[in-house]
């Protein structure tokens, strides 16, 4: 014989090693197939004490961005007014809690006293119309002058003046209310 029929020999000498061949060829296949079932059809586990698919958890994530922090309003109903806290956060604060353009800071008595010292009347006017970098109404001309008013004293207030917060005209409130 020749050395050419050497070449042809197998891996697989004796019949223990032909019935393990024909075992293994039928179960690993099978065992992938199961394992990738299984792995395709679990469900997905959270960990330990997360609730991140919990339908409040779900319903947080997916809701309206315009949703936060915006109340519709009716506008042909009557205008309520903004306390002066609630305008000061709204639209004083962006300015007037940083300082920015020369905004005299919540609180700061030195940067308030010569501003309190033209008084009540000059303070609210350039609040209303404006002054150097602050716009008119600080920017929301939606505001009622009483509003603007009440954030003033507010601001003032809390910056060592003693003033007295504006109270609505009852001409102005019965206007108002009739003409709903």
């Amino acid at each position: 014989m020749s050395d050419a029929h050497d070449e042809h020999e197998s891996a697989i000498k004796t019949p223990k090693q032909l019935i393990l061949a024909v075992l293994a060829g039928f179960l690993v296949p099978i065992i992938v197939i199961v394992l990738l079932v299984k792995f395709v059809s679990s469900d997905k586990q959270t960990g330990a004490g997360s609730n991140a698919q919990s339908p409040e958890a779900i319903a947080t994530r997916i809701h309206p961005v315009a949703d936060e922090g915006y109340t519709f309003k009716d506008v042909s109903g009557p205008k309520q007014l903004q306390s002066g806290e609630a305008v000061y956060k709204m639209v004083c604060a962006a300015c007037h809690d940083s300082g920015a353009a020369g905004a005299p800071k919540f609180g700061d008595a030195g940067a308030w006293g010569p501003r309190i010292a033209q008084g009540y009347d000059k303070v609210i006017e350039h609040a209303i119309v404006g002054l150097r970098a602050m716009p008119a109404k600080g920017g929301n001309p939606d505001l009622d002058d009483v509003e603007v008013a009440r954030a003033v004293v507010h601001l003032a207030n809390a910056g060592g003046a003693k003033f007295k917060e504006p109270e609505v005209k009852a001409a102005a409130a019965s206007a108002e209310a009739s003409a709903k």
